[in-house]
């Protein structure tokens, strides 16, 4: 069922997301300055393209022993700069997607799962994308590690 669901996601408009995803990550190269965004665009990168069967977990979640008062400073302000420079616009390109596939009855799952990426467009510094398996377990046992 996931691979039908991200098949119609691509099909009715995830395949743009993804490409504004892709832009969003060569610019981050291209703009040295930006080159901390590079590692979180190629994430939600790959989200955008199988948003079934993955999602996104923040990287305290997957690694609770690293926690770190400066790094999520770091992260936050970061997530700003984000915002300013690519944020909106990719958010506001998964939202029209996500109407224009609810639009459509056949639509609605990825449309759904295009506002939940709208929202992780918006702070993608520090996420990861894991498989929803393994972000179950991550949230039924938070002070273990799982991912490797």
């Amino acid at each position: 069922m996931r691979t039908l669901l991200n098949i119609l996601n691509f099909i009715l408009g995830g395949f743009f997301t993804t490409l504004a995803w892709l832009l969003a990550t060569v610019l981050s190269v291209v703009l040295i300055f930006s080159l901390p965004f590079t590692r979180s665009c190629w994430e939600i990168t790959k989200l955008s393209l199988l948003p079934f069967g993955n999602t996104a977990v923040h990287v305290d979640e997957l690694y609770p022993e690293n926690r770190s008062a400066v790094l999520s400073s770091g992260g936050t302000l970061l997530n700003v700069v984000w915002f300013v420079l690519f944020g909106w616009w990719l958010c506001l390109s998964h939202i029209v997607t996500g109407v224009a596939q609810c639009l459509t009855i056949i639509g609605i799952p990825p449309g759904i799962a295009n506002f939940k990426l709208a929202v992780i467009a918006l702070w993608p510094v520090g996420r990861r994308v894991v498989p929803v398996e393994l972000a179950e377990q991550l949230r039924a046992h938070p002070d273990r590690r799982f991912y490797r």
